[in-house]
């Protein structure tokens, strides 16, 4: 048999053992749905809880038969099946299932995680129009929600490709997916496409309870309407959208919301940095207390380490912004009005960065004398270690001799009870005056020092 033989052997015994696994699965949703019929047609006492046990009684059995198949065969088995069955199979193994999406066809993948059966809870699709000066909101769920709409304004959170396909289609936009932001090469995140269509793909600031994080954000301006594409709802954008609504005149077009959108990133940014040095200033007051404990000094590590990580990704953000904003304006893409809105901008920034670098040398220079505090702690332990050394010194030597045949022969005629006890209370005696030996010299010596610094003053 040839090698090519020797390989299509198990691919078609993989196959046939897939296909065995589909029949048994098609039967057990045909016997399911079968039993379930004939409980509505007998209008049975109870119906709806003698339908739920079989229901969960034969999904249980599903469950359990699909869990001992690799990801292959399911994947096998979903793209076999009818839409509906499809989606009461992938009920049963969604949890965990990124080895069988990445598996699936792009059509039964789209099927699967669409809107109505698995959509992401943060998906969402936002359109903003002009209406009397203000931006009106329109949520949208499908292409015919934007059909007498005019946006200037389309904001799109974790689109799906589905999503991005018929948005594309309407605006004849390239939209990414902000899974691949990052992805994107530093050089190449400012630039201006064939079509005439600005891309900017800036970072924005993201801070909360659990930590701070920089979110990618891209944003494509196509003839003077604004797209903007992230993977997660930010604060940024809901203030953008707050004071849009509420205040007439406030944006004309989609550069007015871009540009807004970095000021309100800055203004982000700055009570970022308000929240650090109030943080740098309650553990200030801990670090330069009189003591400081190892566990408080573990604590105070932690917060500044915190307080570190937030003013670095603000800095980040805010130097972000600063590119952008400069490639809009060096590119000539904006009217003189927006021209000096954008310097103001810059000129905000430009503030902001005298506060990040202040507060870098403060969090190092509370690290430095909370590492200080650690240090002196560590001095202490090791100093009573020193001191209890000192004092079993000599004892330890008495010790010895007590144990040496030398130390029975000098006491042959006492009585060994008498003996050990006297060499116990010498023991005893020679440790007491080396333990107050040592504090008279450091009582002594710090007496002196105290002289000395009064002199001195």
């Amino acid at each position: 048999m040839s090698d090519e033989n020797k390989l299509q052997v198990p691919e078609m015994l993989h196959k046939r053992l897939a296909d065995v696994h589909l029949t048994e699965v098609r039967s057990l949703l045909s016997l399911q749905k079968l039993v379930e019929d004939l409980v509505r047609e007998q209008d049975m006492p109870h119906q709806d809880q003698v339908d739920g046990e079989l229901q969960q009684q034969y999904r249980s059995e599903l469950r359990q038969k699909l869990k001992r198949m690799p990801a292959q065969e399911v994947a096998y088995i979903l793209e076999s099946l009818e839409p509906n069955e499809r989606l009461v199979v992938w009920d049963e193994v969604k949890e965990g299932a990124d080895p069988i999406l990445a598996l699936l066809s792009d059509d039964v993948l789209e099927e699967l995680i669409d809107d109505s059966h698995y959509r992401n809870e943060k998906t969402a699709v936002t359109a903003f129009e002009l209406q009397d000066g203000r931006l009106r909101q329109i949520s949208v769920s499908g292409p015919e929600d934007l059909s007498n709409v005019k946006p200037i304004w389309v904001d799109l959170i974790a689109p799906t490709k589905k999503i991005r396909a018929w948005m594309s289609k309407l605006f004849d936009v390239d939209l990414p997916d902000p899974g691949n932001l990052t992805d994107i090469e530093a050089s190449a995140r400012f630039y201006v496409d064939e079509e005439g269509h600005t891309h900017l793909h800036s970072d924005f600031l993201l801070d909360t309870r659990e930590g701070s994080r920089n979110v990618p954000v891209a944003l494509i301006l196509q003839n003077d309407v604004l797209f903007t594409v992230r993977s997660e709802e930010l604060p940024v954008f809901r203030l953008q959208r707050a004071r849009a609504r509420t205040r007439p005149g406030y944006v004309s077009n989609g550069t007015d919301v871009l540009l807004d959108l970095y000021a309100a990133d800055v203004e982000y940014s700055a009570n970022a940095l308000e929240d650090v040095y109030g943080e740098l200033d309650r553990v200030g007051r801990q670090v330069l207390r009189s003591h400081t404990t190892d566990q408080e000094a573990s604590r105070i590590l932690t917060a500044i380490s915190e307080a570190e990580d937030l003013n670095g990704r603000t800095r980040r953000s805010v130097l972000d912004t600063r590119r952008a904003l400069s490639f809009l304006l060096h590119g000539k893409f904006l009217s003189k009005t927006q021209t000096n809105d954008v310097r103001e901008i810059l000129r905000d920034i430009e503030s902001l960065d005298g506060h990040t670098a202040f507060l870098f040398n403060k969090i190092n220079f509370l690290m430095d004398a909370t590492d200080s505090a650690i240090n002196i702690n560590q001095n202490k332990d090791i100093k009573r270690l020193t001191v209890l050394s000192v004092i079993f010194m000599p004892i330890n030597v008495l010790a010895g001799m007590g144990g040496m045949s030398e130390f029975s022969m000098m006491t042959e005629g006492i009585p060994w009870p008498i003996a050990y006890s006297a060499m116990v209370v010498a023991m005893v005696g020679i440790g007491t005056l080396t333990y107050f030996g040592l504090r008279f010299f450091e009582r002594r010596r710090a007496r002196s020092s105290h002289l000395a610094n009064r002199r001195t003053d």
